[in-house]
């Protein structure tokens, strides 16, 4: 289902080097108790072998009790110099001491963290990649331009108040990041840049098809997807939604998603924003 050219078993030595660093963007798609899609950022996604990957937890969240029950998930690893790799691993089981466990809390981020550091490590058994594949910035910016100008003709939607100012405005900006993530026919959670996604109305999201248009094209119809969304600042939001297909808007071929859930995961505490939850009073202390 990847627009890629190769499907490979291993990473190579160079893979693997590529994934030390701490400033990358590390995504990991799972698939939750009720079978829908979810993306968690985790910047310690890395591989310690041609054939297994490991990441650390430090925050609970709702993708590490997902793995756990589904062991299938999808990955993205995008580098400073704007590479990407894409895949599927598995899976396969934790630790709290050992090699990686100590690597990464060596690590700058957590070593010289008073507050927290990593308390488990989650390691996967690699399935597929694709390889390294430039992003393809000079496309991703016509994309852009072209899903600009099809949400001033997309219409206002349902009218249902599903997007908030803070989400419409972190989906809005141009340089910030989106990925979109659904769940394939094997059950594996795949991930495709959408980076160039802009709001439509109260409760849509669209983007231009003219990058990754076949991955895009080949979801079905009513497929629920998942779009993660990210500033540089790490402000985060992750909307969850039913997938409209690739339609014409104003003469650009468009992918649409109908949004109709929203969750926070920054810190201090995730949480879902969108159908708002019953605040309840404290009645024990």
């Amino acid at each position: 289902m990847l627009e890629q050219t190769r499907v490979l078993r291993t990473f190579s030595q160079e893979d693997i080097e590529s994934f030390k660093p701490e400033m990358k963007i590390g995504l990991l798609a799972t698939v939750n108790a009720a079978g829908l899609p979810h993306i968690t950022m985790i910047s310690t996604l890395q591989a310690n072998s041609p054939t297994e990957m490991f990441w650390g937890q430090f925050a609970e969240g709702m993708s590490k009790a997902s793995i756990r029950k589904n062991p299938k998930a999808g990955f993205l690893i995008m580098t400073l110099d704007k590479n990407l790799w894409r895949g599927k691993a598995s899976f396969s089981r934790t630790a709290k001491e050992g090699t990686e466990y100590d690597l990464l809390n060596n690590a700058p981020m957590f070593r010289y963290n008073a507050y927290f550091g990593i308390h488990t490590v989650y390691y996967m058994d690699l399935v597929e990649q694709g390889g390294k594949e430039p992003l393809p910035m000079g496309s991703v910016i016509q994309a852009a331009v072209k899903t600009m100008v099809a949400k001033t003709l997309a219409g206002k939607g349902s009218g249902k108040p599903v997007l908030n100012p803070f989400t419409t405005r972190l989906l809005d900006k141009m340089d910030n990041l989106k990925f979109l993530s659904f769940i394939g026919a094997d059950g594996f959670p795949l991930i495709i840049p959408v980076i160039q996604a802009q709001t439509a109305g109260s409760d849509r999201v669209i983007f231009s098809s003219s990058v990754y248009g076949n991955e895009l094209k080949a979801i079905p119809q009513g497929t629920v997807t998942a779009l993660f969304g990210m500033s540089f600042e790490m402000q985060t939001v992750l909307l969850r939604g039913t997938y409209r297909g690739v339609r014409s808007i104003g003469g650009f071929e468009c992918g649409e998603m109908e949004v109709d859930w929203i969750y926070s995961p920054m810190p201090p505490k995730a949480e879902q924003v969108y159908p708002p939850q019953k605040l309840e009073a404290v009645s024990s202390f």
